[in-house]
C-alpha cells in the first residue's frame, strides 16, 4: 500500500505545511536524498505545542508533540515532492526534546515521530536515529525534528 493510501486508510489529517521561520529552505534535494529542515509540533490552526517535557508536559504529551512534528514533516514533504509516494525510505532522524537537564527519556518522546513514520511507510519508515535533550528550543516548542529521506 502506498504512503498516500495509508494516510487515507488511517484517517490521518496533516496540518498545513509550515512556512520557514527564518532564512532556510524546508527541504533541500541532493540527488535522491531530501534533507528536511527542523520542524516543530505545528497544529492544524498554525499554533505550536510548547513547553518543556518533564516540567510543563508529561512523557505522553511529549510523545504526542513528536507525532505532531511528524505530521508537519509529512505535510512539508507532500508539498515539496507532490506526493508522499515519492518517499522511498527514512534514512536518518535527529529528534530534539526541550527538557530539563535531569530528563532522560528522550528516545521515548521521539518514538512518537518514529511510530508515525512506521505507520505510514512500514519498515521503510524506520531509519537510523538520534534523540537528544536541549535546554531550550525556538519559541519554547516541545520538540524539534529534522530528517533525511531517500526519494524516487
Amino acid at each position: 500500500m502506498s504512503a498516500e493510501q495509508k494516510i487515507k486508510e488511517l484517517k490521518i489529517e496533516l496540518p498545513p505545511a509550515p512556512s520557514p521561520g527564518g532564512v532556510y529552505k524546508p527541504v533541500v534535494l541532493v540527488g535522491n536524498l531530501a534533507y528536511v529542515s527542523g520542524h516543530g509540533p505545528v497544529l492544524s490552526d498554525g499554533s505550536m505545542i510548547t513547553g518543556r517535557v518533564g516540567d510543563d508536559l508529561g512523557l505522553e504529551e511529549g510523545k504526542a508533540a513528536a507525532r505532531q512534528v511528524g505530521l508537519a514533516i509529512l505535510a512539508t514533504l507532500r508539498a515539496q515532492l507532490g506526493s508522499l509516494d515519492r518517499v522511498k525510505r527514512v534514512i536518518k532522524t535527529l529528534g530534539m526534546v526541550n527538557c530539563p537537564a535531569d530528563f532522560g527519556q528522550h528516545p521515548q518522546v521521539i518514538n512518537g515521530f518514529s511510530e508515525l513514520m512506521g505507520e505510514v511507510f512500514g519498515d521503510s519508515g524506520i531509519g537510523a536515529r538520534s534523540a537528544v535533550g536541549m535546554g531550550s528550543l525556538p519559541g519554547n516548542i516541545a520538540v524539534e525534528i529534522e530528517v533525511i529521506v531517500e526519494v524516487e
